[in-house]
């Protein structure tokens, strides 16, 4: 089974999607399995990190501004290295263990569609596989 959702982001942040890949869990009946997580998209990624807290998600995008700069060196046309580097540093995906029809989180987990160079229409998907 594969879910593909449809997300409008501002220019950057980090958007909470577990509510809908508990959904896309949920509708495909899988007990035990994996789950995985993918964002097509090179400007954007996808990551698992602190959901209770939102000045994590603050402190995360305020490293990687720090660690990723934008400078006059970059080459790249579209002026974006930035955000190509912070989502290769983030990752295109996640796999999530899956037992008894749920999710395996820690308690204070979230599954976040990170967006580096918005604001844009984006998707991302949501495989659910048995085994």
């Amino acid at each position: 089974m594969l879910d593909r959702y449809a997300l409008r982001t501002n220019r950057e942040g980090f958007t909470n999607i577990t509510g809908t890949v508990q959904k896309s869990l949920k509708k495909s009946g899988v007990k035990d399995g994996v789950c995985v997580v993918f964002c097509p998209h090179t400007t954007a990624g996808i990551t698992i990190n602190e959901n209770a807290d939102p000045a994590v998600v603050h402190d995360i995008l305020l490293g990687l501004s720090r660690a990723f700069p934008d400078r006059p060196e970059f080459l790249h046309a579209e002026g974006n290295s930035t955000a190509h580097l912070k989502s290769s540093c983030i990752g295109s995906s996640v796999a999530v263990p899956v037992k008894d029809g749920a999710l395996v989180l820690g308690t204070w987990q979230g599954i976040y569609f990170c967006e580096f160079d918005g604001p844009r229409s984006r998707t991302f998907y949501v495989k659910i596989m048995e085994g």
